[in-house]
């Protein structure tokens, strides 16, 4: 996804707006039963690599739960993708901050599905600051209840549920890994989330669980043209090795790859890197 242009929007973000438009439908993609059965929770699942990694599930058989915040247009899109793929999709709205309502997400999905195999926690917020010093106790606070309270509220009510054999996936960020002068909140929030995942990998490792997490680089999705100003919106991406952001359909495939036991059964406390080539240490 090269040439991307200046643009914003109000958040959280929608696709339709967005210039130019992601790939984000795993169009071609050709599912071969790796989930066939299994029973998918997918946070943040409306848009962006949480759609991408609904339609790609359901075309490996498994059926589908969406939880976002209002962004219905997008949720019923991702609902119909899932729905032409032959599989049943439960659209769950609202805000993932607040405890009861992550309790209601689990019950509801498990519900709507007849249980749950697996767990995707995708959902995240953003705020740049152009200076430490203008990051408000406010916005530190939200950006912690979404990315890491919520994960942690989410996996306590669905782990219990999942099988020997369930697996959670935990959207990590390379800014987790090294940092971000500009997202200082979320680059935290998100090394907090990976270190959970790593945490709960070993916790659950006994009950035949695995946790495992996708760490993405640069990805053209409505959260950028949602949280970013315009000026770094432009070009979004070119940083990266690669000299592009990726697609969501690009970074689908290592979901798809955690989720399926068939491909993955010996990986837990593991984090898959789709970065554009740029390399971390471990």
């Amino acid at each position: 996804m090269s040439g991307i242009e200046g643009q914003t929007q109000s958040y959280p973000g929608r696709t339709e707006p967005m210039n130019p438009r992601p790939r984000d439908e795993m169009r071609g993609y050709q599912g071969s039963g790796l989930l066939n059965g299994a029973r998918a929770l997918i946070t943040g699942g409306d848009s962006g690599i949480g759609r991408a990694v609904a339609a790609a599930f359901a075309k490996e058989g498994a059926d589908v739960a969406i939880a976002y915040l209002d962004e219905h247009d997008d949720a019923a899109h991702t609902a119909s993708l899932v729905e032409k793929a032959g599989r049943t999709c439960v659209t769950i709205p609202g805000d993932l901050a607040d405890e009861g309502h992550c309790a209601d997400v689990v019950a509801r999905a498990e519900s709507g599905l007849g249980g749950l195999d697996v767990l995707v926690l995708h959902h995240a917020t953003q705020a740049a600051v152009a200076d430490f010093a203008e990051l408000t106790t406010e916005q530190l606070t939200r950006t912690f209840q979404v990315n890491v309270y919520s994960v942690f509220w989410l996996l306590r009510a669905a782990v219990p549920l999942l099988p020997s054999g369930g697996s959670v996936v935990i959207t990590g960020s390379i800014n987790g890994l090294r940092g971000n002068k500009s997202l200082i909140d979320y680059a935290s929030s998100k090394a907090a989330a990976m270190n959970l995942a790593s945490s709960l990998a070993q916790h659950y490792l006994d009950r035949g669980v695995r946790v495992n997490c996708v760490a993405p680089g640069p990805v053209w999705t409505p959260l950028i043209p949602a949280t970013l100003p315009e000026e770094k919106v432009a070009g979004f991406g070119e940083q990266s090795p690669m000299g592009r952001a990726a697609d969501p359909d690009e970074i689908a495939p290592s979901y798809v790859f955690f989720a399926s036991g068939r491909l993955s059964s010996f990986y837990t406390g593991e984090t898959l890197t789709p970065t554009g080539g740029e390399i971390q240490a471990s």
